[in-house]
């Protein structure tokens, strides 16, 4: 088995706006996802698009007959991208591809698994592990098509690696499952599930959620307050949110916390600075003024653009970096 040779131009995540790619041979009306660079030499045979599936992506082996025990729960749009790879390319170079720029494009890696040899391995990736990832995941194809789980008198191993990336627009997951369908041919299917963000005026912020972000992590963002565009004035549509920003501190009398404002990258930064710490302090008066919280806990400030969590490059990371977030103290 050759070393496997890393690619020069990996599978990326794509900035806004560039077109999915298709190639001569490819199946009629498909493309590359605009997310996914191919393996070079790949060729699509199938090719298929659902606005709305539910996925399950496997992150452990084998725990019984036909069963996984450690599953990852998704749902949202759903496209498979069949390849073959004619030639010398063995499953487990392409394998060791995916996994690299995967990572290298801040995946993080929840499953990777390679078997060289055809046998019905019970770890990720291995064709045993593979039959029960695929009973949840079904493939609809015509016969004949897609030798991902099929086999020739020469076929060999299989491997499987799958990553989650948090984006603005929603989380996407990418898996990839590569079999060796014979000495020249190496099946690989490539599956994109595009999580949607929920629209954040459906949002409102929980009490017992907010302990559990500053336990953990040590702060909170607080979803569901609104403000009139480009002022520091609380809108009544916020009042739900307030109630339990004021519940959850109720609830932690102990706790003091920074309250702290964001804005995204629109306008200059002495601007942006001002309204992030007058947003911030709106908050703070609204906390104390309507429901008793002691000023003592809070300390309003505001860093403007200086911490996004996304790209201002998109109106979906720009919605996500203007923000309010309390941070213990």
């Amino acid at each position: 088995m050759r070393l496997a040779r890393l690619l020069l131009l990996p599978l990326v995540l794509l900035a806004a706006g560039n077109l999915a790619r298709a190639e001569p041979g490819d199946v009629a009306g498909s493309a590359d996802h605009p997310a996914v660079t191919r393996y070079p030499g790949a060729v699509i045979k199938w090719h298929t698009v659902e606005n709305y599936l539910p996925y399950k992506v496997a992150v452990g082996p084998v725990t019984g007959y036909r069963q996984i025990g450690d599953w990852i729960e998704t749902e949202g749009r759903l496209t498979r991208i069949y390849y073959e790879v004619a030639g010398q390319k063995t499953h487990a170079e392409i394998h060791a591809n995916y996994e690299k720029a995967l990572a290298d494009g801040g995946f993080e890696i929840v499953a990777s698994g390679l078997e060289i040899d055809r046998n019905v391995g019970k770890d990720p990736g291995g064709r045993g592990w593979l039959d029960v990832y695929f009973a949840e995941n079904i493939i609809q194809e015509q016969s004949g098509i897609i030798h991902l789980l099929q086999g020739s008198s020469t076929s060999g191993g299989s491997a499987f690696v799958a990553g989650k990336k948090a984006r603005a627009e929603g989380t996407i997951y990418v898996a990839v499952t590569m079999t060796q369908y014979s000495s020249d041919i190496a099946a690989v299917l490539v599956d994109v599930i595009e999580e949607k963000a929920a629209e954040t005026d459906l949002i409102t912020v929980n009490a017992e959620a907010m302990g559990k972000d500053i336990d953990e992590l040590g702060r909170v963002v607080l979803d569901g307050l609104f403000f009139d565009h480009d002022k520091a004035t609380l809108t009544p549509e916020s009042k739900p949110a307030l109630d339990e920003i004021a519940r959850f501190l109720a609830m932690r009398p102990e706790l003091s916390v920074f309250v702290v404002g964001h804005t995204d990258a629109s306008g200059t930064f002495a601007y942006n600075e001002q309204l992030s710490r007058d947003r911030a302090g709106a908050v703070a008066a609204a906390l104390v003024d309507g429901y008793g919280i002691a000023a003592e806990r809070l300390e309003a400030h505001g860093v403007g653009p200086l911490v996004p969590v996304f790209t201002n490059q998109s109106d979906a990371g720009r919605g996500k970096n203007r923000r309010v977030e309390l941070v213990q103290r």
